[in-house]
């Protein structure tokens, strides 16, 4: 089997690359393994250091990096090249922070002395999305890696010189070359990975049927796993929201990566008294916003990952229209081999339908009406999802009362919801559980030990 970079905006195959067999995989493995047994003995300054010289790597090509996603997955390169700076900024945040969250915490009250350690495990299965090809991987390596653990990454089949480039970076960098491998694996050989002993946990980002099947591979191995699934975030609009804010911020949200990204605002609930203002504001700003060629500085909207997926999504939308819903704009599938889907919003349709409960995967926005804050609520978490949600109103005092009552691993307040390293990551239900980032992140793959001295 092979794994093919397959260029959304030709349709062509434009590198191929052999899958790994069975015993390169388990020898990846190993050098792993080894790598643990002296990168876990390393001091925090040696760590940090490593982590530095990789962010500026990351930094140094950019702009490369940025080319490779627009190639492999249709991200516009001022995007991917955001990308590629958030991660050196991620690097470098834990090479600043990390120690202090794994110092020993002393415990008063327990013998004469008592402490939490926070101490490296092994080897940690990095099971990654296409979607943020680099940043994915960066957010759950650096973590890890300052914590003293090593890491394999299985990356998504259809980027894998983006997988590549990473193993490329680390190498470049002062880490060890046997801390971090990149695995050139399907899904099959997943389970032979977590079969491994080095191996100590898995954290995944990906989609729910993924991670069902990756979680029920890591519990029968009694292995620790932290799930980061899809999400369908509530974006509400209350009637004293700031209207031309919040469209203009719901328009991008809800397009960039060409509305491939978890935490995109996909259900957009709307008090009655701005809701012909706000709908009319969000197609403008739709319109606004550039769809064309990933290589080009002014593009913000590339093509889908795939003619593949933008088909699933096209049908989600012939069967939201076919329940009831009202297509406001776009809708209509572009010929050509290019996997471009137009933005576009639906409106009106029936809120409890089964299509609107589903996770919209690209530049599709349902926006619907609300009566008041209480019924805004109950919509916003009427999901079987929980990964992120914003609320839009002037008054910020009832926008924090408000975000305490959305079920969500994150809420906004008049912003657009995303990952910081200085905030804790994750859903709810099924949009995962376990958390990334933070001091929260960095502590889901060690052992949290007491020790006492009577």
């Amino acid at each position: 089997m092979s794994l093919q970079s397959l260029n959304p905006l030709t349709g062509k195959v434009t590198k191929q690359f052999d899958e790994f067999t069975p015993e390169q995989t388990a020898e990846a493995v190993r050098e792993a393994a080894e790598g643990y047994a002296s990168w876990k003995n390393t001091d925090f300054a040696r760590r940090a250091e490593c982590l530095l010289s990789l962010a500026d790597v990351l930094r140094a090509r950019a702009e490369e990096y940025a080319a490779i996603m627009a190639e492999e997955m249709g991200k516009p390169v001022s995007f991917g090249r955001g990308e590629a700076l958030k991660c050196a900024a991620v690097c470098e945040f834990y090479a600043k922070n990390g120690e202090a969250m794994l110092t020993s915490e002393p415990v008063s009250g327990c013998g004469q002395e008592a402490y939490v350690d926070f101490a490296p495990m092994g080897t940690v299965l990095a099971v990654m999305p296409w979607n943020f090809p680099f940043w994915q991987v960066l957010r759950v390596a650096a973590p890890t890696l300052m914590a003293g653990n090593t890491v394999v990454l299985k990356h998504a089949s259809n980027v894998p010189q983006c997988a590549l480039a990473i193993e490329s970076a680390f190498r470049e960098s002062a880490f060890p070359d046997n801390v971090f491998r990149t695995l050139l694996i399907g899904a099959r050989q997943v389970e032979s990975v977590l079969d491994a002993d080095s191996v100590i946990g898995v954290s995944l980002t990906g989609s729910e049927g993924a991670g069902s099947k990756v979680a029920s591979a890591a519990g029968a191995r009694l292995k620790k796993c932290v799930m980061e699934l899809g999400g369908s975030d509530p974006f509400v609009v209350l009637s004293d929201a700031d209207v031309a804010k919040a469209a203009k911020v719901g328009a991008m949200s809800r397009c960039a990566n060409a509305g491939q990204t978890c935490i995109a605002a996909k259900r957009f609930i709307v008090a009655d008294e701005v809701y012909d203002e706000f709908l009319a504001a969000l197609g403008r700003e739709m319109d606004a916003l550039k769809m064309g060629d990933p290589m080009e500085a002014d593009t913000v909207i590339g093509p889908m990952s795939s003619t593949g997926l933008r088909a699933d999504l096209h049908s989600q939308v012939e069967r939201c229209k076919a329940a009831g819903g009202r297509i406001v704009k776009g809708g209509v599938l572009p010929e050509g081999e290019a996997a471009f889907y137009p933005p576009t919003i639906i409106a009106d349709a029936p809120f409890d339908a089964e299509v609107c409960r589903e996770e919209f995967f690209g530049p599709v926005a349902l926006v619907f009406r609300a009566g008041d804050e209480d019924r805004a609520v109950a919509m916003a978490n009427d999901t079987p999802f929980g990964l992120g949600g914003s609320v839009w109103t002037e008054d910020g005092a009832r926008g924090l009362a408000l975000a305490r009552r959305i079920e969500a691993g994150e809420v906004v307040v008049n912003g657009q919801v995303r990952s910081d390293p200085l905030m804790p990551f994750g859903g709810i239900r099924r949009s995962g559980f376990g958390r990334e980032l933070s001091s929260f992140g960095i502590r889901e793959f060690v052992n949290i030990k007491s020790v006492i001295r009577d």
